[in-house]
């Protein structure tokens, strides 16, 4: 929708005149064109950061071996996992969190939306930096978007019709297409890569990982920059905003951890289920609602986008900890038990990734 400034008497008689841009000017208003700089800055952004998570994505491809992601394909235990906490706990999560807050029905509603869509890119580029299960990760975020073509509509027009008729709601396929490409394709040149050239693929690796992780945080300031305006909203929907994302990431790793997955993948089924595609989200509301209801719901995806890496940063931060503290404690280890080595005794220390796994 265009908006146009409309320029009154009052403020002609206060000594300016009409711009040489006015397309109306009568002498006592002017009509001036609609400023598109946002737009065209959108645009513009959204067409970089999607080339540059294409390019990140062919580094995180080049993290992946061809029998195990295979082999993720052929049993699919660790997929079928993120898939219940991807388009079971997710949405299911977001119908409770909207009941409890009583907030407005189109605000509930883009919660819904947030908590039915798939997992995002970003999932990948932290799981790589928490030392997780990469050939599962990308296998769970290709997967779920695949499914989301079919999952998205059953889960909205399961939680969605308290408050509206779901089929209201636009589901934009050709987005999701879009995102499914941008996401195998590149990996596909990554995985070849790493089994034709596994030296350059680390090479490549590096640069795609610290430049992912520079990409993280430029989408969520540019996201808070280019809708500053949207940011006057309730205080429920910050604080939904806010334990949303905590959800995801506590349920999805309890589930795997019961489901007896070793630590890795735990991580991994962790950051997949809390870090959602927020990008699909706000192309779905932007396609389904008016003007004066993306006011009221327009924020919550850049509220859900920041805490969601500001918890998945956490997440981080308590892991390289964690493996800082065991570090040293296997070195106190070894150092007290050289004496018994002498006698065939060693003491390995302790492994993050040393939980037993029944396979599944």
């Amino acid at each position: 929708m265009e908006h146009y400034t409309i320029m009154t008497p009052q403020t002609l008689q206060s000594g300016l005149t009409c711009p040489e841009n006015a397309t109306i000017c009568n002498g006592t208003s002017c009509v001036l064109p609609p400023d598109n700089f946002n737009a065209i800055l959108n645009t513009v952004l959204s067409t970089v950061i999607t080339i540059m998570l294409a390019l990140v994505m062919f580094s995180m491809g080049c993290t992946v071996e061809i029998k195990k992601f295979w082999g993720h394909i052929k049993h699919p235990w660790g997929i079928a996992v993120g898939f219940l906490c991807q388009f079971g706990i997710m949405p299911l999560a977001a119908f409770v969190l909207s009941l409890a807050f009583n907030i407005h029905p189109v605000q509930a509603v883009v919660v819904i939306i947030m908590g039915c869509c798939p997992g995002g890119t970003s999932s990948n580029i932290l799981a790589y930096w928490v030392d997780g299960d990469m050939d599962l990760s990308i296998s769970m975020t290709t997967c779920s978007t695949l499914l989301a073509l079919g999952m998205m509509p059953l889960c909205l027009f399961l939680y969605t019709k308290r408050w509206v008729d779901s089929s209201s709601i636009v589901i934009p396929y050709d987005s999701i297409g879009i995102a499914l490409v941008s996401l195998v394709v590149p990996v596909g040149f990554g995985i070849f890569v790493n089994y034709k050239w596994p030296r350059l693929a680390k090479k490549i690796l590096k640069i795609g990982s610290i430049t992912g992780g520079v990409l993280i945080v430029l989408i969520a300031v540019i996201g808070g920059v280019l809708y500053k305006g949207s940011w006057d909203i309730s205080p429920e929907l910050w604080i939904l905003g806010t334990l949303f994302p905590a959800i995801g990431f506590i349920f999805g790793f309890m589930l795997a951890y019961l489901s007896n997955q070793s630590w890795s993948r735990c991580r991994t089924v962790s950051l997949e289920t809390g870090m959602q595609n927020t990008q699909l989200c706000t192309t779905i509301i932007q396609l389904s609602f008016s003007q004066s209801e993306l006011a009221l719901m327009f924020t919550f995806p850049l509220i859900y986008s920041i805490f969601q890496i500001l918890f998945a940063v956490i997440l981080l931060a308590g892991y390289q900890l964690i493996l800082y503290i065991t570090k040293n404690k296997t070195v106190n280890s070894e150092e007290e038990t050289k004496p018994d080595t002498l006698n065939g005794e060693t003491n390995s220390g302790f492994q993050l990734d040393d939980k037993p796994s029944n396979g599944i």
